[in-house]
């Protein structure tokens, strides 16, 4: 091996070894800015499963950023109308039969979301993975084919969290979340999401599919399908507002 050569291989090592490697924040920020962009408008289903029967609603949904989010029940007939609205940490169900507007107190966000294995955390996502918790990379592992990191998620103290902890792995290519595990505060495993069927919305790569699946019953999950995302679109302010969800469409 000539010196020149031996000169060159150093360099490009120690180049290599140069570049910054992703830290776990960075992971999660980059993830869960992906599944957000500056404004996001979606359309999907929700299908509840059970051993004897299965339910599917219809949704329209509208985000700007982590603060805004609204939702917005299309079918079946009995729940069509309702809306779910996040404002900052605020949180409200406009409920159409009743004509009326009500803000969800925090200790309901753990609740079942109209019957599925969804918590209203989980619809209007008032935690921010990326701000209300400590994050550690724990491991690699294989998902889907594509190369993860596997990181830990522990609620910060001052944190208003529904969960004791939460397991993610996420790709190392496109920063998608492919799978998760969510644990109680005595670090019992409660539900699992699996992310599948990977498809190209607004020039993103991700999950077109997402189970959510309760450990302990069996023959049980709840399926959301993204027909539509759309990322950095023009929405109004006024979808945000508690006096205009009665009129979203």
């Amino acid at each position: 091996m000539n010196f020149r050569f031996s000169v060159f291989l150093f360099l490009l090592c120690n180049s290599v070894l140069l570049i910054p490697a992703q830290n776990a924040f960075e992971i999660i920020e980059k993830a869960d800015s992906r599944m957000r962009g500056e404004s996001s408008y979606s359309e999907m289903t929700i299908t509840t499963v059970r051993p004897r029967w299965q339910k599917t609603m219809s949704l329209k949904n509208w985000t700007i950023g982590s603060d805004y989010a609204v939702s917005l029940v299309l079918s079946p007939a009995k729940e069509k109308g309702s809306v779910f609205l996040k404002r900052g940490n605020e949180v409200w169900n406009y409920i159409p039969s009743l004509e009326r507007t009500i803000k969800l107190p925090p200790s309901m966000m753990m609740q079942s979301w109209m019957g599925t294995d969804l918590t209203n955390d989980d619809l209007v996502k008032q935690s921010s993975t990326v701000v209300d918790y400590t994050h550690k990379i724990i491991g690699e592992e294989t998902i889907e084919d594509l190369p993860c990191w596997k990181l830990e998620l522990v609620p910060k103290e001052e944190a208003a969290v529904v969960w004791g902890k939460v397991i993610v792995w996420i790709d190392k290519q496109d920063f998608m979340q492919l799978k998760s595990e969510f644990y109680d505060e005595d670090f019992e495993l409660i539900n699992r999401m699996v992310g599948s069927k990977i498809k190209t919305f607004s020039g993103k790569k991700l999950p077109s599919v997402m189970e959510f699946i309760p450990v302990e019953n069996e023959g049980q999950k709840t399926v959301i399908e993204y027909l539509k995302w759309d990322f950095d679109t023009e929405i109004p302010e006024n979808y945000f507002s508690t006096q205009y969800v009665s009129r979203l469409k």
